[in-house]
């Protein structure tokens, strides 16, 4: 992943497998893509080392994540021996993202700039339905998480490795329990 200091990876996570489905040897697979059957349609992919290929073919599709079959995968055993295996592909095969759009593995790694502090570095980028939101950690304020929106991040500088972030009223606020337990 990238680090702070603005140099995009060499690969990136496509998807992760997070599980067996039936006796035949399918995989759960969940997919990073923007659509998320296009995890196959830049060539095998490999586990994070780069050591292992993994010929995905898609088979169907739940609400969350992808079914798939994969060569030399034939029994359930097998399928769940690769639950949590991250796939892998080159950057090099990814079209480019478009003006104002990131891969999440840009972020990771960035430094974090706001006018309350160092926020720290992005941990993680996250989709729960209502758009990308970053975890932040390791600054001033503990871990926080910002919405990944042009106004909360204004500027976006992958070349010189940090982000600013511009957070709302009482984002930033201290809102943990007191020395009583209790909420303040």
């Amino acid at each position: 992943m990238t680090g702070g200091e603005g140099k995009t990876p060499e690969r990136v996570c496509l998807g992760v497998i997070v599980g067996a489905r039936g006796l035949k040897g399918d995989l759960k697979v969940k997919s990073f893509a923007q659509v998320p059957e296009d995890i196959t349609a830049y060539g095998p992919l490999e586990d994070e080392a780069g050591s292992r290929r993994i010929d995905l073919r898609v088979t169907g599709q739940t609400k969350d994540v992808l079914i798939a079959r994969a060569e030399g995968v034939g029994d359930r055993t097998a399928a769940d021996k690769l639950k949590g295996l991250r796939l892998f592909v080159d950057r090099d095969r990814l079209p480019p993202p478009d003006e104002d759009e990131y891969y999440y593995s840009d972020l990771i790694g960035l430094t974090v700039e706001a006018p309350q502090g160092n926020l720290g570095t992005v941990r993680q980028v996250f989709d729960f339905g209502a758009g990308d939101v970053l975890e932040i950690a390791g600054g001033d304020f503990g871990t926080v998480m910002v919405p990944f929106t042009r106004a909360i991040v204004p500027v976006v500088d992958i070349d010189g490795g940090r982000l600013v972030v511009d957070p709302p009223d009482g984002l930033l606020d201290d809102n943990g329990p007191d020395e009583g337990g209790q909420d303040a």
